[in-house]
C-alpha cells in the first residue's frame, strides 16, 4: 500500500512547465534582462531562423468576419469559408485539457481487435496551450509520471521543472486578439489537416494495426463544434496500409472523431492504492515523499461522487444521499431493442454496492435520447455501452481517467455483438448437465438475456476503477456450491469481477436454481465499492486518508474470508503466477474436489453432444465445436490442480496485520493434485475418445494428448523442481520435495512397468514426453546454474527410470511395448552416457 508525506497541491501536480511562484518570476526578470545586448539576440534569433519581430496581428474583424459560423463553448471555434480558427480565452491558457480520440465509423473491411468499430479508442493524450514569444501559441503535451510539489528555496519542484521541459507538438501564430473577451484567434486547419499523434491514432496503434502514411487528397476536416466543457473535431482520414507479404497494399478510410476535454480546475482528491483491494491504477515518482530518495505512489480510478453541498451533513451521519453528479451511462440507440433491458440492468446492478459508500442512485443506464441533436456517441462527456457488429466474441470496459488524480471521467463500454457466442459456449459446457435450457443448439432469449446482464455487470464493474478478483471464488468451500440454499443465498464467487462463469460443481441431483448458478454481484464488490468511493471526513489529502482506509482494510478482511482479493496471474510476476488460489474459472478451496464434480458434468454432457447440438438440415460441426469447448473446459480443471503443485501463496499485508505473507500450500494438499492428474489425466481419459463424432466431424483425441503433454512438462520444468527445492529449504517437515514428485509422477504414468501390463498408443507418446523433458534437462545445451540441485535431481531419477525400464522389459507379452520400452531404455541411456 502507498502513502505520502504530503497533499498533492493544485497546479503544482505534474513535472511540466507550470509557472513558477511569483518571486522567483521577479528574481529571474531581474536577473538577466538587462545585461543581454539587442544586437546579440538579433544575432542569435537569425542563426536559429526564428524571426526577430512578433508576426502582425490582424483586425478581429478581418479575421473573423461577419458571415463566420461560430460554436460556442469551451472556446469559440469559428468556420470561415474552409478554415477553422479556434478562439482561446487566456484563461484556458496554461489549462490542462485531454484529447481523446475515437473511430466514429469503421473502415469498410479493416477488422482489427482495437481501432476498428465505432466508439473504439485509438489515442489519448494531455496537452496544454500556452503562449510563446512573438505573438505565437504552442501547444504542448503533458506528462505526470514524475511529480514534486515542494516549491520552497531546497524543494525538487524547480529542479524537477529545468529537468523535464514538455514536447511542443504546434506552434500556431495569433491571427487576432479579442480585445473584450481577453482571447487570441489561431486557424487550426493545417493541423487538423494533418496526420498528427494528438487528434487521432496513436502511433503505437497505427502501427500495430499495419496503417501507413495519411492520403491527404482523401482526408478532409467533417465537422468541429465547441461544446460547455469540450471541443468535438470530426474527420475524414484514408490511410494506406503498409505492404502485404505479396507486395498488395489497401486504402482504408475511417471517420474519427477527437475530443478537446478541459479537465477540472479543481482536481479530485485522489486515493491511493492499496493491493488488497482490487483497483486499477496510476504510478508515478513522487520526489517529495522521501526525503532520502524517491518513492513510487499509485492512484486508483475512481469516479468522483461527492455529497451536494446541503446533504453533506447527512452523509457524515451516515444517511443515504444522491450525489452531486452520478454516473450514467448510457445505450447506443443502435442497439439490438431485445438486450437494452438486460444490459441497462446490468449496469443498475450496481446502485445496491454503492449504498455501502453512502450514495444512492449512484449509477443508472438510460436509453440514448433519439430527439437531441447535440447529443453524439462520440461526445466525450456521455458515458456510453457502444454496440458492435462484430465477430469478436468479447466486451472490454475502458475507462478515460484524469492522469493528474485517478478521477474516471466518462467510459465507452465496447460490446461486441458476437459475446452471445462464447457466452452460449461457457454456458453449455458449464451448466448444461443441471439445466435444461442449455441443452439445445441455440438458448432462449430471456437466458441469454440474463447471461447479457451478468456480463454487463462485470464490464460496468471495470468501468468502475475494478480490476479481476480472480481469488475470490478461491474462498468459498467447495460442498457449500452444492448447496441449494447456501449457493442461492450467497452465489457461487463472492466476486462478480471473478472469472468464475456458472457453478460447474453443482449436480443434477442438488437441484440448483439459475440464483446458484450465475454470477452475481457479490460481498467483495459490494466492500471494494465502499472502499474506494466511500469518503473520510476531515481527511484533506490522499496521505491523510491512509490510516483511516488501511485499518477499514484489516477489519473487513478480519470479518470473513469473502473479502479476499487475488490478483490476476501475471506471467514472469512471481508475486501473482504462481499463487493456486488465483486462477480463471475456478471455483471452491479445493481444486480436486470441484475439478472432480466438474468431470462428472462435462461426462454427462459428452454422452449427449450429438442430440443436444443437433440442428435440422444442418451437418455436425456444432457436435464438433462443442466437444471442442468441453475438452477446452477439462484443461481448464487440469491447470486448476496442476497450479497446486509448486505454489506460492501471497496475502499482501501491512505491518499492523500478523502472519505470513509468503507460504505454501499444504504437503497433502499437492500429494492430492498429483494423485489426481494421475487418475484424471495421464490415465488414458478414455471418455472423452469419442470415435463416432470423430467419423463425423473434424475432431480427433489429438486435443486430449496435447493437454496431457503440456501438464507432464510443466511438472517436470526446471522451475518446478526449483520451487518444490525452495519448500524443502524453509521446512523440510511440511514439505511436498522434488523427489516426491518425481516418486509420483513415475508411478503414475509408468504403472505398466510394475503390472506388467501392454502400452496403449496414448500412455506410449506420454511416455515418450517424460522422457524427453528428462532428457532437455541433462542436455548440454540446458541452461541452468552450474550450482542447481535441479541437474543432479533429474539424472538420479532418470537413471532409477532407465533400471525400471530395464527390469520390466523381458515381461511384457506385447512386442510394442517391449519396442517402445526398448527406444525410451536406449534414448535414456545415450542422454545419461553419451557416446563419445
Amino acid at each position: 500500500m502507498k502513502s505520502a508525506t504530503a497533499s498533492i497541491v493544485l497546479g503544482m501536480l505534474c513535472t511540466v512547465a507550470i509557472a513558477l511562484p511569483a518571486a522567483a518570476q521577479k528574481q529571474q526578470k531581474g536577473k538577466d534582462t538587462t545585461t543581454i545586448k539587442k544586437d546579440s539576440v538579433a544575432a542569435a534569433l537569425a542563426k536559429l531562423a526564428i524571426p526577430a519581430k512578433p508576426d502582425a496581428l490582424k483586425p478581429y474583424k478581418e479575421v473573423v468576419p461577419p458571415g463566420t459560423i461560430t460554436t460556442s463553448g469551451l472556446f469559440k471555434v469559428h468556420k470561415s469559408n474552409d478554415k477553422y480558427l479556434f478562439e482561446i480565452p487566456d484563461s484556458l491558457l496554461g489549462r490542462d485539457m485531454l484529447v481523446v480520440g475515437r473511430i466514429a465509423k469503421g473502415s469498410s473491411e479493416f477488422r482489427f481487435f482495437l481501432g476498428t468499430y465505432s466508439g473504439d479508442q485509438i489515442g489519448e493524450k494531455v496537452i496544454r496551450f500556452e503562449k510563446g514569444n512573438g505573438n505565437k501559441i504552442m501547444l504542448k503535451t503533458i506528462s505526470y509520471k514524475e511529480r514534486s510539489a515542494d516549491s520552497s528555496a531546497n524543494g525538487l519542484y524547480r529542479s524537477l521543472l529545468n529537468n523535464n521541459q514538455q514536447s511542443i507538438q504546434a506552434v500556431f501564430g495569433i491571427k487576432a486578439i479579442n480585445d473584450s473577451a481577453k482571447s487570441s484567434v489561431i486557424e487550426v486547419t493545417d493541423y487538423v489537416n494533418s496526420d498528427n499523434s494528438i487528434l487521432f491514432f496513436d502511433p503505437a496503434l497505427k502501427n500495430l494495426m499495419g496503417l501507413a502514411m495519411m492520403a491527404p487528397d482523401r482526408s478532409y476536416i467533417e465537422d468541429i463544434r465547441s461544446y460547455p466543457m469540450n471541443v468535438e473535431v470530426k474527420t475524414v482520414r484514408t490511410y494506406n496500409s503498409r505492404p502485404f507479404p505479396n507486395g498488395e497494399t489497401r486504402t482504408y478510410s475511417f471517420e474519427l472523431n477527437s475530443s478537446i476535454v478541459l479537465l477540472p480546475a479543481i482536481p479530485m482528491q485522489p486515493r491511493f492504492f492499496d493491493p488488497r483491494v482490487g483497483f486499477f491504477a496510476d504510478e508515478y515518482i513522487n520526489f517529495d515523499a522521501n526525503s532520502q530518495g524517491i518513492r513510487n505512489e499509485s492512484m486508483i480510478w475512481k469516479w468522483r461522487l461527492e455529497p451536494r453541498e446541503e446533504d453533506l451533513e447527512k452523509y457524515k451521519r451516515g444517511e443515504l444521499v444522491t450525489p452531486k453528479h452520478p454516473i450514467v451511462i448510457y445505450i447506443d440507440p443502435l442497439t439490438p431493442k431485445k438486450w437494452v433491458p438486460y444490459l441497462m440492468a446490468g449496469i443498475n446492478d450496481w446502485q445496491a454496492a454503492f449504498e455501502t459508500a453512502g450514495f444512492k442512485n449512484a449509477i443508472m443506464a438510460k436509453e440514448a435520447p433519439t430527439d437531441d441533436s447535440t447529443w453524439s456517441i462520440e461526445d466525450a462527456r456521455h458515458s456510453v455501452l457502444v454496440y458492435k457488429p462484430s465477430n469478436i466474441a468479447n466486451a472490454m470496459g475502458p475507462s478515460i481517467k484524469d492522469p493528474r488524480t485517478g478521477e474516471i471521467l466518462e467510459t465507452h463500454i465496447s460490446w461486441y455483438h458476437n459475446v452471445m457466442d462464447v457466452l452460449y459456449k461457457w454456458y453449455f459446457v458449464q451448466a448444461g448437465a443441471i439445466d435444461k435450457r442449455a441443452q439445445a443448439p441455440q438458448l432462449p432469449d430471456s437466458l441469454m438475456g440474463e447471461l447479457i446482464r451478468f456480463v454487463s455487470s462485470h464490464e460496468v464493474g471495470h468501468t468502475l476503477g475494478l480490476r479481476h478478483n480472480w481469488g475470490a471464488s478461491s474462498t468459498v468451500p467447495v460442498d457449500s456450491l452444492r448447496s441449494k440454499q447456501w449457493v442461492e443465498a450467497n452465489g457461487h464467487t463472492p466476486s462478480i469481477m471473478d472469472y468464475a462463469r456458472f457453478n460447474y460443481v453443482a449436480q443434477p441431483e442438488d437441484n440448483i436454481g439459475a440464483k446458484g448458478i450465475f454470477p452475481r454481484i457479490g460481498d467483495y464488490d459490494k466492500w471494494a465499492i465502499e472502499w474506494g468511493y466511500k469518503l473520510v471526513p476531515g481527511a484533506s489529502s490522499a496521505a491523510a486518508e491512509t490510516p483511516v482506509l488501511n485499518k477499514r482494510v484489516m477489519e473487513k478482511l478480519a470479518s470473513g474470508k469473502q473479502y479476499f482479493f487475488g490478483i490476476e496471474r501475471v506471467p514472469n510476476d512471481a508475486k501473482t503466477q504462481y499463487d493456486p488460489r488465483n486462477q480463471r474459472e475456478d471455483l471452491g478451496d479445493d481444486a480436486m474436489k470441484a475439478s472432480g464434480y466438474g468431470i462428472a458434468n462435462l461426462k454427462r454432457i459428452e454422452k449427449h453432444l450429438m442430440e443436444w447440438t443437433r440442428q435440422p438440415n444442418e451437418d455436425y460441426s456444432k457436435a464438433g465445436e462443442m466437444y471442442l469447448e468441453i475438452v477446452k473446459q477439462f484443461d481448464l480443471y487440469m491447470g486448476h490442480v496442476a497450479s497446486q503443485v509448486g505454489g506460492i501463496l501471497t496475502t499482501h499485508k501491512t505491518v499492523e496485520q500478523a502472519g505470513p505473507v509468503y507460504e505454501f500450500p499444504s504437503k497433502s494438499k499437492q500429494q492430492r493434485a498429483v494423485a489426481f492428474l494421475n487418475e484424471q489425466l495421464f490415465t488414458t481419459p478414455s471418455w472423452l475418445d469419442d470415435k463416432q463424432l470423430a467419423s463425423l466431424t473434424a475432431t480427433d483425441f489429438s486435443a486430449v494428448t496435447a493437454i496431457q503433454k503440456k501438464v507432464l512438462m510443466q511438472l517436470l520444468a526446471p522451475d518446478m523442481i526449483d520451487r518444490l527445492n525452495m519448500q524443502e529449504a524453509f521446512d523440510a517437515s511440511k514439505a511436498y520435495t522434488a523427489a516426491q514428485l518425481l516418486h509420483d509422477l513415475k508411478a503414475g504414468v509408468f504403472s505398466e512397468l510394475t503390472a506388467h501390463k501392454a502400452t496403449d498408443a496414448y500412455r506410449r507418446g506420454l511416455q515418450r514426453v517424460y522422457v524427453e523433458s528428462l532428457l532437455a534437462v541433462l542436455a548440454p545445451t540446458a541452461r541452468l546454474s552450474k550450482d542447481s540441485d535441479v541437474t543432479p535431481l533429474i539424472r538420479a531419477h532418470a537413471k532409477e527410470l532407465l533400471n525400471a525400464i530395464k527390469t520390466a522389459m523381458p515381461q511384457m507379452a506385447d512386442s510394442t511395448t517391449r519396442n517402445h520400452l526398448q527406444d525410451l531404455y536406449e534414448r535414456l541411456d545415450n542422454g545419461l552416457y553419451p557416446k563419445k
